[in-house]
């Protein structure tokens, strides 16, 4: 078997040419007529979607932040934006209590967070869509937007970030900044999921501590912050501060 021919290499694979290409979404919100451009210049938008959004996906938003604000100092000046949705969101609940603990465990703050239904909006404006489980990546993918080649579990994004050589993305001090260096890592690594499959089907999950005590929360907490730090590096291209 072969690797799709053109594009520039990528720890090995090349990366089909066609990812590369602008795909135009509608955007009630934009300022500019309705249309958003993916891949337009501008601030590059991390969504993470689980199901309720009271646990692993509020978890995964404010890690990001957390990790983002050490590597960047204020994610804000870098253009990147982290939020979550759930696919069976409490629409205005707040965060659970132990995933509340989990976020204090790492330095990480839940102040103001409000759970939210996923939305299709949601899905429209998003540059990167990272999903606690396979179910939940379908369900995103089956809301349409064009949104498959942007949409990935968080352990699947980790793996696929992992193969990709740094020195094949634009440089992060650059005219074009970390959000261009985002964009192409996500191209990159769609370009990559046919050919690097995952070592089994449990690899790809994140399970859902919703109702489980606090041990089971923590243990949640650890595998969403390990497989965050590659991505957030690769993000960024700065590695995370030494303790």
């Amino acid at each position: 078997m072969t690797a799709p021919e053109t594009g520039r290499g990528i720890a090995g694979f090349p990366v089909p040419a066609g990812l590369v290409d602008p795909v135009v979404f509608p955007d009630p919100a934009g300022d500019d007529g309705g249309v958003r451009p993916f891949g337009a210049p501008g601030a590059f938008r991390i969504l993470h979607v689980s199901t309720g959004n009271v646990c692993r996906s509020p978890i995964t938003e404010r890690l990001t932040r957390h990790a983002l604000a050490d590597r960047l100092g204020d994610p804000a000046t870098g253009g990147l934006i982290v939020e979550s949705a759930g696919t069976w969101g409490h629409e205005g609940a707040p965060m659970e209590t132990h995933a509340e603990t989990v976020l204090a465990d790492f330095g990480a703050d839940a102040t103001g967070f409000v759970g939210r239904e996923l939305l299709d909006d949601h899905v429209i404006r998003a540059d990167l869509v990272l999903t606690a489980t396979r179910d939940h990546r379908a369900q995103v993918i089956s809301m349409g937007h064009s949104a498959g080649l942007r949409t990935f579990t968080l352990k699947e994004f980790t793996r696929l970030v992992r193969a990709i050589d740094p020195a094949t993305l634009p440089d992060p001090e650059g005219d074009d900044g970390v959000v261009e260096r985002a964009r192409a890592l996500v191209r990159a690594a769609a370009a990559l999921r046919g050919w690097l499959l995952a070592p089994s089907v449990e690899a790809d999950e994140v399970y859902d501590p919703y109702g489980a005590p606090l041990p089971f929360f923590r243990s949640v907490g650890g595998e969403i912050q390990q497989a965050l730090d590659p991505v957030v590096t690769a993000l960024t291209g700065v590695p995370a501060p030494q303790a």
